[in-house]
């Protein structure tokens, strides 16, 4: 089955295509034109925003979209919604966030990874919507060189950043992983009924 993935990251593409290569379901980039204003309150506000940008452009069967993000909460939860935008690049928006954070102490560096998707058919319709998250805390500094993101300043409860865990490591645990895992389950589950819907 191949699933239009409303992103333009190509890492995500990357990701969502290695988790899911057991359920059967390859994703695919979305159509020429895919540029939606992420202006929703919250993730799943956003993610149905971008499902429905790529549902309208057309190209597939099935829409699926995700908004992530990071939550520190010294910070009151940002970057949050603002976390792919939040300084100019990787690099700098992880020297961003170190800095407003300073010398804060350990225990209040707790952090969290969260991740809504949405599930659209070729009608637009709304057909399931997932939840995943991962805490863990914020590093003092970027140790480890794979995942992307603020992958390299995410600690996990081992003492390892998202940034040091081998691919099959991080799309086991992460929240994208648990969100994505959740759909596909749910559409393994239900693919006799959207077969029938989709003949």
């Amino acid at each position: 089955m191949e699933i239009v993935f409303a992103s333009n990251n190509s890492h995500k593409l990357e990701e969502v295509n290695f988790i899911a290569k057991n359920f059967g379901v390859t994703f695919v980039k979305p159509q020429e034109g895919f540029d939606p204003v992420e202006n929703g309150k919250t993730f799943e506000e956003n993610a149905f925003i971008k499902a429905k940008a790529a549902q309208e452009l057309g190209g597939g069967r099935y829409f699926l979209a995700d908004d992530s993000g990071l939550c520190v909460e010294c910070l009151g939860g940002a970057p949050g919604l603002h976390s792919a935008r939040y300084a100019d690049g990787q690099l700098a928006s992880i020297e961003k966030l170190l800095n407003e954070i300073g010398d804060v102490s350990r225990d209040k560096r707790s952090a969290k990874f969260v991740c809504s998707m949405v599930l659209l058919d070729e009608s637009g319709n709304v057909l399931y919507k997932s939840f995943g998250q991962r805490e863990g805390h914020i590093g003092l500094s970027a140790t480890g060189h794979n995942g992307f993101g603020y992958d390299p300043i995410f600690v996990l409860d081992d003492g390892r950043t998202m940034a040091q865990l081998l691919d099959h490591e991080k799309n086991l645990i992460s929240h994208r992983a648990r969100a994505l895992i959740d759909v596909l389950v749910w559409m393994k589950i239900n693919r006799e009924s959207l077969a029938a819907a989709a003949s």
